[in-house]
C-alpha cells in the first residue's frame, strides 16, 4: 500500500494484515553532486514501487525520509530515529529501511528496523522497458530478503 489516502484507508481497516512497514532513504545534495542524487533518487524510488506492488496487503511503503547531504549524520540519524519510534507506535512488526547511500551502513546497529542497503543502478542511459527489467531483477532478490526476515521474527 502507499502513501495515498485510499491506500491508507484500507490500511486503517486491515491493520492486523498489513505488518510491514517500508521506509525509502535518500539525500539531496546541490551543486556537484545534484545528478547523481536524483539518480540515486530515482532508483530508491523505482525500486520500493516496484516493491510496494509485489507486497501489496503486507506492506505500507511510507513517503521517503529525505535529509539533506551535507547536514551531520547524528542529526539525520536522531530524526530518523524519531520516525522510527512513531511507526513502532502504529504496531508495525517488521520495518525495512531501503537506501543506496552507503553511509547508512555505520548507523544500522542503530536503527530497530532492517537496513538495505543496494548500489545504485545507473538507469539515466535505459529505456523504460530496460529499467523495469532491472528493477524487476533488483526486487526479486529483495523479495527473498523480506521472507526471510519475516520468518526470523515470527
Amino acid at each position: 500500500m502507499k502513501w495515498i489516502p485510499q491506500d491508507i484507508e484500507t490500511y486503517l481497516n486491515a491493520k492486523e494484515y498489513v505488518d510491514t512497514a517500508v521506509v525509502p532513504l535518500y539525500s539531496v545534495s546541490v551543486g556537484g553532486e545534484m545528478k547523481q542524487s536524483a539518480a540515486t533518487a530515482e532508483f530508491i524510488t523505482l525500486l520500493t514501487g516496484h516493491l510496494e506492488r509485489q507486497f501489496t496487503g503486507r506492506i505500507l511503503l511510507f513517503p521517503p525520509f529525505t535529509y539533506l547531504k551535507d547536514e551531520t549524520s547524528e542529526k539525520v540519524l536522531t530524526d530518523l530515529l524519531k520516525w522510527e519510534e512513531n511507526i513502532a507506535k502504529s504496531e508495525f512488526k517488521h520495518v525495512f529501511y531501503i537506501t543506496s547511500e552507503l553511509d547508512w551502513r555505520m548507523h544500522e546497529g542503530k536503527l530497530a528496523g532492517s537496513l538495505i542497503w543496494l548500489p545504485s543502478l545507473p538507469l539515466e542511459q535505459m529505456n523504460d522497458s530496460q529499467k523495469i527489467e532491472m528493477i524487476d531483477s533488483q526486487v526479486k532478490q529483495l523479495l527473498i530478503l523480506f521472507t526471510q526476515k519475516w520468518h526470523e521474527n515470527e
